[in-house]
């Protein structure tokens, strides 16, 4: 229907009223701000079908004429004997303008009769066009029309009621001010066509509507579509030279005038500089530049509760953003929840008087089962590829699914506050998690703060533009979710990840230096190692080695930070000293490089610092196993019958020694079973255990904590077979399922007697162990479940050959089901805390002698 496409075209094109003021720098087509002739500007039938620009006689000089600095040049202002004269042509010129504005006010009124009876339908079971429809051809109209209609009813009893003192400078920089709302009108316009034609294509009674136009219209004209009064006297950059040039120099108005033409100046120079498709910038109606810098998901703390917000940082202020609840098949729209400007936010301490506010959180054991259920339906999701191929259905539903719980992870996984504050003492608080992101958004804002900005009030027009803006100008489109990711990207890694950080370079000054290293994890990024301080140094050389469990992981995090050892310097938002990030970087984890058998060299760079690491990957089924050791006289990889028999003790010496030490120093330690220890240490502690070397005690006490809690992991998971036995481990899987809570008690209490007493005097021993470190959740925040996710499946994870005998199949995804009981039944124990082994020996009420 090439004529009701034209026409709804045309509908259109009445609105721009500010393509007048391009005609100076570009012509404006629906692909892009590129130039174009005017016979590019046709349509198959040869009329006009873009923003119409005014090209009407004018004795003023073009808005590009500069002079010889470069700067625009201003039109000369009417001397002595030619004031009078002047005064009576800027009526004129006044006139003229008021004239325009009638007209097209008019025309704007017209457009807008059939936006209501549109709108009063689309809630109807028989729509005309939807709301996003309506929304999308007729975005701005409304604001445009009212924009004029102000501007005429100041303008108009000034022309009336005329006298040589009178000003209207203020109404035409106000005017030029609202420039911003015709850029909003601009980027939406090649979106309003194309819904405009679809439309008029798809909808018979659209296609009435626009026939209706088409011979309705304003006083002023039969035809308003016509390309002749569509456009109607438009207020053309030229006729606001002529005014400026009629209005003498000490005249109120000049400087006003002035203002008002640069404010167009800018607008324009800015709309013809942008050649991207993809804009990162929206204009303000000062006609100056508001660029993106920085966007992304975080979950704000709000009256309490956790709100999953999308962030905008502009280069002049901060804005916080929900995406608004639409249809399906509706496009997406952000409403603004609040805005800072960047003149007035700071990071400022916080008085001891004003703590954190009481934060929503879900139990541990809550943010497992999610973990677990989100691998169950990615298996399932794989499953289903497999089987029915070519039926989505299920995928889809599975997908859903799976988006709802990765969505509820993500919101309630962080815990790294991230505040700010504006000068009027009103704070916002986000929960990150991990430093690196909270360090990236605090540089990225204290980097645009060292301009000179001045601190703004946006309208709200000015914030609808802005907020409607976001939908274009982002650059994070989806929630870092599984779910909203391609089939062909990759699932990530699983298994265990081993790394050595080498050494760092590039720092000016001495320091006391470390390195962290984080991997993503369900969407978001945890910390899981952690270099010894390298003091007073400027080229630190840790050649440390980690051994980092992957869950799902695509990328590998190096941050460096300069130790604080001064416990007054106190982050009131977390009560942890605040160590300084000296540099930071990241590398994706390519499946392809770091499979290989070898070892893979990298490099980071960060802000002029070099970090030097090595990493290799190994696959969890190849990490897990057990295997027994070749050598009977140590301890890594015996029987523990065979080492508590040698020993003539019912708890191993390593054990114990380990267990000592961790108390001794390391049950502060904030992660403590949970930060990965040096690789190189860990399996120097193994060989001297192994070895019963005699200055073992001198080593534990040099050696980092990390170190030797890894080295008990390390003991518990090469034994050969598991503490809780090969053999009860069907029975512990069946317990830990029973509903009935005194069945349970019964049953675990049954099979903990069942165990050999080597077994059960060493795991009571360790149970103890680890309820004392819980005890201490508020500092080192290693609470019971975490404890639990650490040691169930070491302690509970049957040998290779019960695993083939009992069909259980180690999933690529750690939360497998047989995971997640492992967990459950350490963490049963933990909660549930068994008698001692004296009186659990002698009880015979609970327990038979069989299992």
């Amino acid at each position: 229907c090439p004529h009701i496409s034209h026409h709804t075209l045309q509908i259109l094109s009445v609105i721009p009223r500010v393509s007048a003021l391009f005609s100076t720098y570009f012509n404006y087509n629906t692909d892009g701000y590129e130039g174009d002739t005017a016979e590019d500007r046709k349509s198959q039938d040869g009329s006009e079908t873009m923003p119409f620009i005014d090209e009407s006689p004018t004795m003023s000089p073009h808005l590009c004429a500069q002079g010889q600095d470069g700067e625009a040049v201003s039109p000369t202002p009417p001397e002595g004997g030619d004031t009078e004269k002047g005064l009576e042509m800027k009526k004129l010129v006044l006139s003229g303008f008021l004239a325009s504005e009638e007209i097209y006010i008019n025309q704007l009124e017209a457009l807008l009769l059939p936006m209501k009876p549109l709108k009063a339908t689309a809630t109807t079971s028989k729509p005309v066009l939807t709301m996003e429809q309506i929304d999308t051809i007729f975005f701005m109209i409304q604001d445009i029309f009212e924009i004029h209609k102000e501007f005429y009813d100041a303008l108009s009893p000034n022309i009336q009621q005329w006298d040589e003192k009178v000003t209207v400078g203020h109404l035409f920089q106000k005017l030029a001010s609202q420039l911003g709302v015709y850029k909003a009108f601009v980027d939406n316009y090649k979106m309003a066509v194309e819904t405009a034609e679809k439309c008029s294509q798809a909808n018979s009674q659209f296609q009435k509507i626009s026939e209706n136009l088409k011979v309705k219209g304003p006083k002023e004209s039969k035809d308003c579509t016509t390309s002749a009064t569509m456009e109607g006297k438009s207020i053309s950059i030229d006729q606001w030279w002529d005014l400026l040039k009629h209005t003498p120099k000490d005249h109120p108005d000049f400087p006003l005038l002035q203002d008002a033409l640069r404010i167009s100046q800018n607008f324009l120079s800015s709309i013809n500089e942008e050649i991207d498709p993809r804009r990162t910038a929206v204009t303000t109606p000062k006609g100056e530049v508001r660029q993106l810098v920085k966007d992304g998901f975080l979950v704000e703390v709000s009256e309490g509760t956790r709100k999953l917000r999308h962030v905008f940082l502009f280069t002049d202020l901060l804005l916080c953003a929900k995406m608004k609840k639409t249809a399906v098949g509706k496009h997406q729209q952000y409403e603004c929840k609040w805005y800072i400007p960047l003149a007035d936010l700071s990071f400022q301490t916080l008085d001891d008087s004003d703590s954190l506010p009481h934060v929503q959180t879900l139990p541990e054991h809550e943010i497992e089962e999610m973990k677990i259920k989100i691998s169950i339906i990615k298996s399932d999701i794989q499953k289903e590829k497999k089987a029915q191929k070519g039926q989505s259905r299920n995928v889809d539903r599975l997908r859903k699914k799976m988006n709802e719980q990765e969505s509820c992870l993500l919101l309630h996984s962080p815990t790294i506050p991230f505040r700010i504050h504006n000068k009027h003492g009103k704070s916002y608080l986000f929960l990150l998690s991990s430093d690196y992101e909270r360090s990236e958004w605090r540089e990225s804002i204290q980097k645009l703060q060292k301009k000179d900005l001045q601190a703004c009030v946006l309208s709200s027009v000015e914030l609808q533009v802005l907020t409607g803006s976001c939908f274009k100008l982002r650059t994070v489109h989806n929630i870092p979710v599984t779910s909203n990711k391609d089939d062909e990207e990759s699932p990530g890694l699983y298994g265990f990840l081993h790394v050595i950080v080498h050494k760092a370079t590039g720092f000016k000054e001495s320091a006391n230096l470390y390195c962290t290293l984080e991997v993503d994890s369900f969407g978001y990024f945890v910390s899981k190692a952690k270099t010894r301080v390298f003091r007073d140094t400027t080229e630190p050389q840790w050649n440390e080695e980690f051994e980092i469990e992957l869950e799902g992981s695509q990328c590998l995090r190096i941050l460096c930070y300069e130790k604080c050892y001064d416990k007054t310097k106190l982050n009131k938002d977390d009560n942890e000293i605040v160590d300084k990030i000296m540099g930071k970087g990241q590398v994706q984890l390519d499946p392809q490089t770091v499979q290989s058998k070898n070892w893979h060299m990298d490099v980071i760079e960060m802000n002029g610092i070099k970090v030097e690491f090595s990493m290799k990957f190994t696959s969890r089924d190849l990490s897990l196993k057990r295997t027994p050791s070749k050598k009977q006289s140590g301890v890594f990889g015996v029987k523990i019958s065979v080492v508590t028999k040698r020993e003539r003790s019912k708890v191993p010496y390593i054990v114990r020694q380990c267990i000592e030490e961790v108390e001794k120093r390391g049950i502060d330690e904030v992660g403590i079973y949970r930060i990965s220890g040096v690789a190189t240490d860990i399996q120097a502690l193994k060989a001297a255990f192994d070895a019963n070397t005699k200055d073992i005690l001198m080593m534990l006490s040099d050696m980092d904590i990390n170190a030797i809690a890894g080295t008990l992991k390390l003991y518990f998971r090469e034994l050969p077979e598991p503490l809780l036995t090969d053999r009860l481990y069907p029975a512990f899987m069946e317990g830990i399922a029973l509903s009935d809570p005194a069945a349970k008690e019964n049953c675990m209490m049954h099979l903990l007697r069942s165990l050999p007493d080597p077994n059960l005097i060493t795991f009571l021993t360790l149970l103890e162990h680890l309820k004392r470190v819980a005890e201490k959740e508020p500092v080192n925040k290693m609470s019971l479940h975490n404890l639990a996710t650490v040691f169930g499946p070491t302690l509970l994870r049957p040998s290779e050959s019960e695993s083939s005998k009992a069909h259980i199949t180690l999933a690529s995804d750690i939360w497998s089901h047989d995971v997640m009981a492992q967990v459950q039944v350490l963490l049963y124990y933990l909660q549930h805390p068994p008698i001692s082994f004296a009186e659990l020996k002698k009880n015979t009420l609970y327990f038979s002698t069989d299992v």
